[in-house]
């Protein structure tokens, strides 16, 4: 069965959900100072202040992709990436790794996905003849 535009909103909207109970969770974590929590500040800027931009920005991408606007895919991206500051790459050689280990994979490989799903759609409003797409108008 070939994938569709509905497919890839319904999994990239997935996506955008987890990491925000994911980064919602670290942002309690933080303010609670419940072991393990992330640390106050990352440079160069505080961690609290940028989780919450983050989670802004994943709810304002959910908004846009469930509305099937363009733009949301791009927002969705920029969330994915802001994620990995959190649980990128770099988390798998933390000293913590034994506690924050699901955290990690999970927030990695929901913004790797995240990031593959976008783009995929993005190709998919950007096919020959989809000019509402491409005006980021989105079909309904």
């Amino acid at each position: 069965m070939p994938i569709d535009d509905n497919s890839y909103r319904g999994a990239a909207s997935a996506c955008i959900y987890a990491l925000i109970a994911l980064q919602t969770v670290m942002l309690f974590a933080l303010f609670t100072k419940t072991a393990p929590h992330p640390p106050l500040t990352v440079p160069p800027f505080a961690l609290g202040p940028f989780l919450g931009m983050s989670i802004s920005l994943g709810v304002l991408a959910a908004t846009l992709v469930h509305h099937r606007l363009k733009p949301g895919y791009m927002a969705a991206i920029l969330f994915a990436l802001a994620s990995l500051v959190s649980f990128g790459p770099q988390k798998l050689l933390a000293d913590e790794l034994a506690l924050i280990w699901p955290a990690v994979v999970f927030g990695l490989s929901t913004s790797l996905a995240l990031i593959y799903l976008s783009i995929a759609s993005l190709r998919h409003h950007m096919s020959p003849g989809d000019t509402a797409a491409a005006d980021g108008l989105g079909s309904r």
